[in-house]
């Protein structure tokens, strides 16, 4: 067993559930905002092999996070989504805006790099924040969690005792047996979960509604390991960085949690 991965998580893990269960949304958001922050900038260490990104503006659209919660209430609602909607297209103009600055001296492959790193960090990581913040988010966010950390754990542990098929050379580490173990080892901590908030706080939420999500998110989560172990293996880096022992970096932490967090917040809505 790896010592320092066990020893991580057992110091983390507490931290996260003080977080977000006792921190109101302003100090939820800021927490989120760090780590959107050293997420890109791990990031764009790694992609600095390929080319030179942007890396004021990816730092600055973190701050997104940190106040997407301070709307003043009597702004109507259509001028706020609104102005979500044009976030994407006011990153685009102000990257090549200094294209043109510069005398591409920053050229079409460094804003491509940027702006990808910035929607697939900073955008996913928001969608945490905004699933924090529904109603009930507090109890909510914790499935996100639970199909992302929950998958990691199974898949990491019965992968290593058992995994003999080879999932896919973008990760030749993670076998058949341990993706699949992860989604049941996700959805049965689902369920416990489940049980245990509808009999404390008298919630209503479905069984089956919980269990078809949770296979979902888990397999997206899935998905979005294997994103980023693509990303590395594509400018051939081990992990993103050694900020967590025995975990690589933040971005190795929470790569599925990123996949995951805008469709958990879509279908925490409907319930």
């Amino acid at each position: 067993m790896d010592i320092k991965r066990v020893t991580s998580a057992l110091l983390g893990f507490p931290l996260v559930v003080i977080i977000l269960t006792f921190g109101n949304k302003y100090v939820v958001d800021i927490c989120l905002a760090i780590i959107a922050l050293l997420s890109i900038h791990e990031y764009f260490n790694v992609i600095k092999h390929k080319c030179r990104p942007i890396r004021w503006l990816g730092y600055l659209s973190c701050l997104f996070i940190a106040l997407i919660h301070i709307v003043p209430e009597h702004i109507p609602q259509n001028i706020t989504n609104s102005i979500l909607i044009l976030i994407i297209p006011i990153l685009m103009l102000i990257s090549f805006l200094q294209v043109i600055i510069t005398n591409m001296n920053t050229n079409f492959k460094d804003v491509v790099y940027t702006l990808f790193g910035i929607l697939y960090v900073i955008t996913s990581i928001s969608f945490i924040a905004l699933t924090r913040g529904l109603e009930n988010g507090i109890a909510i966010v914790w499935y996100a969690i639970i199909a992302a950390w929950g998958t990691d754990t199974f898949a990491y542990l019965v992968g290593k005792k058992w995994g003999k098929h080879k999932f896919s050379k973008v990760s030749p580490k993670k076998s058949i047996e341990g993706c699949i173990a992860g989604v049941v080892g996700a959805v049965v901590i689902a369920i416990i979960y489940t049980l245990a908030i509808n009999l404390i706080f008298k919630y209503e939420y479905s069984y089956l509604y919980v269990i078809l999500i949770t296979i979902v998110l888990s397999i997206i989560g899935q998905i979005g390991d294997f994103t980023e172990s693509s990303i590395k293996r594509y400018v051939n880096v081990k992990d993103a960085s050694n900020l967590i022992p025995g975990h690589g970096g933040m971005l190795d932490r929470i790569d599925s949690l990123m996949f995951i967090a805008p469709f958990a917040y879509i279908f925490f809505q409907m319930i």
